[in-house]
């Protein structure tokens, strides 16, 4: 990741040195240079640039004083950092810009993003030049002064904006009180007067246990509406009074003011650490999806290393016949591959596999019963060591992910994650891990789960695969640096 030849983000010296000299910052996920990152926001590709902006706090690891930091690439793998697009300033936004979208407005470039000020946020406009560099924030904002005065709302923030029949939609995050997380829906002719049309879909808090895996939350965070090969989904992240849960997807079929929902699916099993994600159409006509790894690991191990968030990589979604999503990442990122250090049969993989920058594939058989392991950032005698585990009964096979022993700093997040994955026609769990540093993302048929580890042992490279009444085949790579 290079920097700008105009100017970079201010990041002060040490605080970059800081998290340049941590050995849990990946090495080709994308990381801010320094400081806080969270959500992706205004996502595109234009003139050949994919343009990826975000939260970012670019004087400390903590989520305070949000700025849209931003950065372009050719490829999706190497990332130039920008100047920042976005911060903040006297008016609506001098608590922070937080997240939203970028539109095309008849050739203008336009965000429109979550202006907070005296705690709360509202919707405000800025436009851009042709290199998407410089941002003039619009004299009207915010462009809407309230939420709908008729609901109880409990928050309300975080944009999709689309064209449709000649005239500006988008969806606005929020939830109303003692009822569920809701998507305002809003029409406009110019960005700027918004005619609130009502709820499109509104969630049931009740209707879960709040530790469930698929509850919908209080409020919605981060909406997005997209069609994909003819499907329909709504994907949201459920939040409760200041604490992120999980990404959802409804699937089901958007008719003009409402949406008409079929069935609610996790969309990484890891919850939390693929939170807001962000979803857009790029030149190909592939729909992209980049989500925010959260940290695993205390605020003051942050405060010293320098840095906090992780962008995954990007994901290439599909629809399955069923409506539901499949998630691969995009094929750009073999191109980090080095020489393969094994090709072959997973039960003889012995100790020929290991590293820190890891990228692995396996094609699993299980018959009834078994169960396939694959142990990374492993230490030879395994007192450090991350596990995936496939597991089968009858049809159903379950992905989980073991931290138990992830870590012998004992402050790291290391609750099991876990969920079901679908069997392949020809009966293979098609199982491909990165590893990269303390960032891990696993596939498992087109379905993902992502978490964060953070070994203490300098010989935690080792992987190790155990299979009972399972075969598999692997190959695994060695990954090369993206910055």
């Amino acid at each position: 990741m290079t920097a700008h030849p105009l100017t970079t983000p201010t990041i002060a010296p040490d605080l970059a040195g800081r998290a340049e000299r941590d050995r849990h910052r990946p090495a080709f996920h994308f990381v801010a240079p320094a400081g806080w990152l969270n959500d992706p926001n205004g996502l595109t590709q234009r003139d050949g640039w994919y343009h990826l902006f975000y939260q970012h706090n670019p004087y400390a690891p903590v989520h305070e004083s949000i700025h849209w930091g931003h950065a372009r690439s050719r490829d999706l793998v190497h990332w130039e950092h920008l100047p920042i697009a976005l911060e903040p300033s006297a008016g609506p936004d001098a608590e922070g810009c937080w997240s939203g979208v970028l539109v095309d407005d008849g050739g203008v470039p336009t965000l429109v993003y979550s202006g907070r000020r005296d705690g709360r946020e509202l919707p405000c406009v800025a436009t851009g030049d042709a290199a998407l560099i410089e941002w003039t924030k619009d004299a009207a904002n915010p462009v809407l002064a309230a939420p709908p005065a008729d609901l109880d709302i409990v928050a309300f923030r975080d944009h999709c904006v689309w064209r449709e029949d000649g005239r500006w939609r988008q969806i606005i995050g929020s939830g109303i009180r003692d009822v569920g997380g809701t998507a305002l829906l809003y029409d406009s002719d110019d960005l700027r007067s918004w005619h609130y049309v009502g709820p499109l879909l509104v969630g049931d808090h009740a209707a879960q246990d709040s530790a469930a895996a698929d509850w919908t939350g209080t409020m919605w965070e981060c909406v997005d509406l997209f069609r994909v090969d003819d499907a329909d989904v709504l994907v949201f992240s459920a939040w409760d009074e200041g604490v992120t849960h999980h990404p959802l997807y409804w699937a089901g079929e958007y008719r003009g003011d409402s949406f008409e929902p079929r069935e609610l699916h996790r969309l990484d099993l890891g919850g939390r650490f693929f939170y807001a994600p962000q979803s857009f159409r790029d030149e190909a006509g592939r729909r992209v999806m980049f989500g925010w790894m959260q940290e695993g690991r205390s605020d003051a191990a942050t405060l010293v290393a320098g840095w906090s968030g992780v962008m995954s990589l990007p994901r290439v979604v599909t629809a399955r016949a069923d409506g539901s999503l499949h998630q691969a990442v995009a094929p750009e990122i073999d191109s980090l591959r080095l020489a393969a250090q094994f090709d072959g049969d997973a039960a003889t993989v012995g100790d020929r596999v290991s590293g820190d920058q890891l990228d692995l594939e396996l094609d699993v058989r299980l018959d009834e019963g078994g169960s396939a392991e694959v142990a990374v950032l492993a230490t030879a005698d395994g007192v450090e060591r991350t596990v995936y585990r496939l597991h089968r009964r009858g049809d159903a096979i379950e992905l989980s992910l073991d931290r138990a022993a992830s870590s012998l700093d004992r402050t790291t997040d290391a609750v099991p994650l876990s969920g079901t994955v679908p069997l392949g026609e020809d009966e293979l769990v098609r199982l491909r891990i990165l590893v990269d540093h303390s960032a891990v993302e696993a596939f498992a048929n087109g379905v993902p789960l992502a978490a964060r580890v953070y070994p203490t042992r300098a010989d935690a490279v080792g992987v190790a695969v155990a299979l009972d009444r399972a075969h598999a085949s692997m190959r695994a790579w060695p990954m090369a640096s993206a910055r």
